[in-house]
């Protein structure tokens, strides 16, 4: 996909696999180390190793040596891959509102400072007003 002209191909490319997204997910909730995510996801060691050494490749994550000074390496998200807190916001919140029976507990998002739930993402024009699927168009390469 790496010559597609479309830049969610291109993206699904890089991230587009269930263990890539919720090794994303799990690093922007303070998860840093190979055991963490394995127990946390019960993901293989081998698909793990393979997942965090695409996500290195990609710029999203990065490997650091420990703050506690342990043997083990910290994997932290780059600029690029906070750039995904957006995307898996979306997916959050698609997820809640389609996904549960009306009144099934599950996970939310809030904000620290207050403990209050994170609003709905909102997506907007340059102006400032909101748009969706029926006011936006996607203009094609060369046409």
């Amino acid at each position: 996909m790496e010559k597609a002209e479309c830049p969610v191909a291109r993206a699904l490319d890089v991230i587009g696999d269930w263990w890539t997204l919720l090794i994303v997910r799990d690093a922007f909730d303070g998860i840093s180390r190979f055991g963490e995510f394995q127990r946390n996801l019960g993901i293989s060691k081998g698909i793990l190793a393979a997942r965090l050494k695409a996500l290195e490749e990609a710029d999203i994550l990065r490997s650091e040596k420990p703050k506690d000074g342990g043997a083990h390496s910290d994997y932290v998200l780059t600029e690029k891959g906070r750039g995904l807190f957006a995307v898996v916001v979306g997916l959050r919140q698609w997820g809640e509102a389609h996904c549960f029976n009306p009144g099934e507990a599950h996970s939310v998002l809030v904000e620290k400072a207050s403990g209050q739930p994170v609003a709905p993402l909102i997506l907007r024009n340059a102006e400032g007003r909101p748009v969706d699927a029926s006011s936006t168009e996607v203009r094609k390469v060369g046409a």
